[in-house]
């Protein structure tokens, strides 16, 4: 049996477990939504929108933790690709508003049940109250080092895999 690290240690090692079992599921998202065709962006706006409606750009880009110009980018796209439309707000004509066309909506609604059957084989390795058990104590490191660090909500470098932040599948990352 290994010896017991030492209390400063232990935050190491956390470290390295959180990132590679990331980086282990993180590849699964990222491969189930290749097979269909879409960036894990891509993925994430028609996603979005799909559980939350129509949204502001600005929203969007909240909810799927990606810099602003890489969202409008990606609706750009997904507009060119006919999946999404947009349109200035009533209220504010400054606000642009994303929202699934019917041909968006039939594409997520077609790949996102397999992508989340996908996310929950690459988290069955713990059994689902251990997943509950994950997404509490997970939960409650974001927040504590949120606060510790002085921002609203944790960032990252690179794209999110592909499920909004407030309406995940069980089994799902996040």
């Amino acid at each position: 049996m290994p010896s017991p690290l030492p209390p400063h240690d232990v935050a190491l090692k956390l470290w390295v477990v959180l990132a590679r079992a990331f980086d282990a599921v993180d590849h699964h998202s990222r491969s189930s939504i290749a097979r269909f065709g879409l960036g894990t962006t891509e993925f994430g706006v028609l996603e979005v929108l799909y559980h939350k409606g129509e949204l502001a750009v600005c929203d969007v880009q909240r909810r799927i933790l990606v810099e602003s110009s890489s969202t409008t980018y990606v609706v750009d796209k997904l507009v060119t690709r006919g999946l999404v439309r947009r349109r200035h707000s009533s209220r504010d004509r400054r606000v642009v508003l994303v929202a699934l066309t019917a041909a968006g909506r039939r594409v997520i609604e077609r790949i996102f049940p397999l992508h989340a059957d996908a996310i929950r084989r690459a988290v069955a390795a713990l059994p689902p109250l251990q997943q509950a058990q994950a997404v509490r104590l997970l939960r409650a490191l974001g927040k504590g080092a949120a606060e510790s660090s002085g921002t609203s909500h944790p960032t990252r470098r690179r794209a999110r895999s592909g499920a909004s932040r407030s309406q995940r599948p069980r089994g799902s990352a996040g």
